[in-house]
């Protein structure tokens, strides 16, 4: 009976155990878009953090930029009860887009002031582009703060091969890029081609019928003229014979 109790006493420790390393790789601050995420295009980004404690509110979300992949364009989008600092630092590399040149991009993101009770998440959205060409993906890492003074850095980058790490930093995947120019100017192209062969059917098929109403009255005309003169070829008659 000892045996049995204590192999029951060793399978709850274990389980604890393996519920509190596990704990934390379930519920992580990430990142997912909304719909997707195209190499080379914009997008609009939710940054999900649950809240992991039983006593504590998530009370500040710090995202780090990877500087390695500046963005010329992030915007935050309001959360009722949080506030928003945006930062941003001097590239070493100016980014040219639009035409236009960038020196400087965001490397990070802060909103605080709001709270994330237990048993809670709370997502913040930002629109962010241009995404990077020549990657498969971004790594975000973030830091969230709890009113009792405990941080949490997600900031560990997973490894091929490995398992996940303790406290892994947000990943955002990259999706092929989408139609290019040339296939939106081809598009163009043929929607003006047939354009062109719409409005040509359009107005052989106006002159046809203007010519078949112009037709229709000559005949009419040329009725009632031939009607007039039998009349008047009758009236003649009628006079000769009296």
């Amino acid at each position: 009976m000892k045996t049995s109790r204590v192999s029951i006493a060793a399978a709850i420790a274990a389980g604890s155990v393996l519920l509190i390393l596990s704990g934390p790789a379930f519920a992580h601050v990430g990142v997912q878009p909304v719909g997707e995420a195209a190499k080379g295009g914009y997008a609009t980004l939710n940054f999900k953090v649950p809240n992991e404690r039983d006593n504590a509110s998530t009370t500040q979300l710090e995202v780090n930029f990877p500087v390695d992949q500046p963005l010329s364009s992030v915007m935050p989008q309001d959360v009722p009860g949080w506030t928003v600092t945006v930062e941003k630092s001097k590239l070493a590399t100016p980014l040219t887009v639009h035409g236009k040149q960038i020196n400087e991009a965001v490397t990070k993101v802060t909103w605080s002031g709001g709270k994330i009770e237990p048993g809670k998440f709370q997502q913040f959205p930002l629109s962010v582009g241009k995404l990077p060409e020549n990657a498969d993906q971004m790594v975000f890492k973030s830091i969230q703060t709890y009113d009792n003074g405990e941080v949490v850095r997600w900031i560990e980058e997973a490894k091929e091969g490995a398992a996940e790490p303790q406290n892994p930093a947000p990943v955002l995947k990259l999706t092929a890029p989408k139609g290019d120019d040339h296939h939106d100017s081809g598009a163009k192209a043929d929607g003006a081609k047939n354009a062109d062969k719409d409005a040509e059917h359009g107005h052989d098929k106006a002159a046809s019928e203007h010519g078949s109403d112009t037709t229709a009255r000559v005949l009419g005309i040329a009725g009632i003229v031939v009607g007039l003169g039998g009349v008047a070829f009758g009236i003649a008659s009628r006079r000769r014979s009296a």
